[in-house]
């Protein structure tokens, strides 16, 4: 372990002309001073894992001159830094992933069950909709029924009605043959009635004649 850290310390102490990020060490603070030695103003406490911009390496005083993130450049032993972030970074790093993974399952999760609740409610209206769509067929069928009763009672009634005009007409013409046969009945009579009456009137007349006669007859014996 000694010996790996003397290997880091050596890599770290050159000068890197290019900026690299960096690494503060260990599950502690450290101080980003204003300049390099421990008396120097503390400008910034930084956390285990946080990501600095190297800008340059003394080997000499041991310290490093870093920009944190946000711009604010200072100084720190270069012993608290690392090229790559610890152990504890990236678990923590993981948990955070995690953290934001089981936010994104919740989210989904209530997401599906707002989908479930969405698919129950447009099963349940395709079920209404499948029910009113079979009841308005029912009832058109219905209707095309009483249409079709409705046509035909119309021309039953037609039909009666036409009947009806000649049974009126037959009836009109059975009145007008029923009185042609009173008219002609009654001259029948009166006819028959002047036929009895010119016997009558023939028989009175003649009666007298062969009453007359028979006792002429009758006399004319005598003698």
């Amino acid at each position: 372990m000694k010996y790996f850290s003397y290997f880091i310390l050596a890599i770290l102490s050159c000068n890197i002309a290019v900026a690299k990020s960096v690494y503060v060490t260990d599950n502690m603070k450290f101080t980003l001073r204003s300049g390099e030695s421990s008396t120097h103003k503390i400008i910034r406490m930084l956390g285990t894992g946080t990501k600095l911009s190297l800008l340059g390496v003394d080997k000499d005083t041991g310290y490093s001159h870093v920009q944190t993130s946000s711009g604010v450049a200072g100084y720190i032993p270069t012993r608290f830094t690392l090229n790559k972030p610890i152990g504890r970074w990236y678990l923590d790093k993981a948990n955070k992933q995690v953290e934001t993974l089981k936010a994104e399952n919740v989210k989904i999760k209530t997401t599906l069950t707002d989908l479930q609740q969405n698919n129950s409610s447009a099963v349940s209206s395709n079920t209404n909709l499948t029910q009113e769509r079979d009841q308005l067929r029912l009832d058109l069928t219905e209707l095309q029924q009483t249409a079709s009763n409705a046509i035909q009672l119309q021309r039953q009634r037609n039909e009666l009605q036409e009947r009806v005009v000649n049974v009126e007409r037959e009836l009109q013409q059975i009145k007008r043959a029923k009185q042609a046969l009173e008219d002609s009945t009654s001259q029948d009579w009166f006819l028959y009635g002047g036929i009895l009456s010119f016997l009558g009137i023939l028989f009175g007349l003649l009666i007298p004649k062969i009453s007359w006669h028979r006792k002429s007859q009758g006399n004319w014996d005598t003698f």
